[in-house]
């Protein structure tokens, strides 16, 4: 899954435990007619992606859907979701040319002279 957007905010990155786990959080805004500010995690070597991108830039992000389950202390399931990037790109600009083997060539027919007969029958 990828989600494609400006980016609006990158947080520092936070090391959790004893053990070193990294995270660092990314705020994309996505570009619809009702756009979303979508946090993306990014854990582990993972974070060291985002040193290379800055807030206001266009990006597509390569996401996996991640959930899990809590069980409270009255004994009651809670589920949590989250959002795990992978891969990130500088956007497409869409005023680029197409890719080789995409592209073609137009020509138009030439005009018609008024003393040239017309053989259209209508």
């Amino acid at each position: 899954m990828q989600v494609t957007g400006k980016i609006k905010l990158i947080n520092a990155e936070q090391t959790f435990g004893s053990n070193g786990f990294r995270k660092r959080d990314l705020v994309v805004t996505t570009d619809e007619q009702y756009p979303q500010m979508i946090l993306v995690e990014f854990v582990q070597d993972k974070c060291d992606l985002l040193n290379n991108f800055s807030v206001g830039q266009d990006v597509t992000i390569s996401i996996n859907l991640r959930g899990r389950e809590w069980i409270n202390p009255q004994g009651e399931a809670k589920y949590f979701n989250s959002i795990q990037g992978w891969r990130i790109e500088a956007a497409q600009a869409t005023g680029e040319a197409p890719a080789a083997g995409g592209s073609f060539e137009t020509t138009s027919a030439p005009a018609a002279t008024s003393t040239e007969a017309d053989d259209l029958p209508f």
